[in-house]
């Protein structure tokens, strides 16, 4: 497995984070992203999760709720991948895949962009 510190690994999902352009950030609502060493044990390879109520599903009765949450798994991304290079664009491809749930766009239309 890749060894990475958690410093370094948190440090390149904020340079994921930084890479989104401003109007998608200026737009985005009560979301968190966190970094977690490892997912559920029910899906250990899980890379990255959002929870929470996506823009397009909010109304009227959205208020006064938790932030979604964006985790990003250490654990899993650096087993997945052979290389730093290769952690960097995983970690890049998985927050903004995580972002996009937070828009409302689902998995299936994620893997046709090519962000799967």
């Amino acid at each position: 497995m890749l060894e990475m510190t958690r410093e370094a690994f948190e440090e390149l999902v904020s340079e994921a984070l930084d890479r989104i352009p401003p109007e998608l950030t200026r737009v985005m609502d009560n979301v968190a992203v966190f970094v977690e060493d490892e997912p559920d044990p029910s899906d250990p390879e899980l890379l990255g999760l959002y929870e929470g109520t996506p823009l397009t599903e909010r109304g009227e009765w959205y208020a006064g709720v938790l932030p979604d949450r964006i985790s990003i798994y250490m654990g899993p991304t650096l087993r997945h991948c052979a290389t730093t290079a290769e952690v960097v664009h995983e970690v890049a491809v998985t927050v903004v895949h995580e972002v996009a749930h937070h828009f409302g766009i689902e998995d299936e239309r994620l893997h046709e962009l090519g962000w799967g």
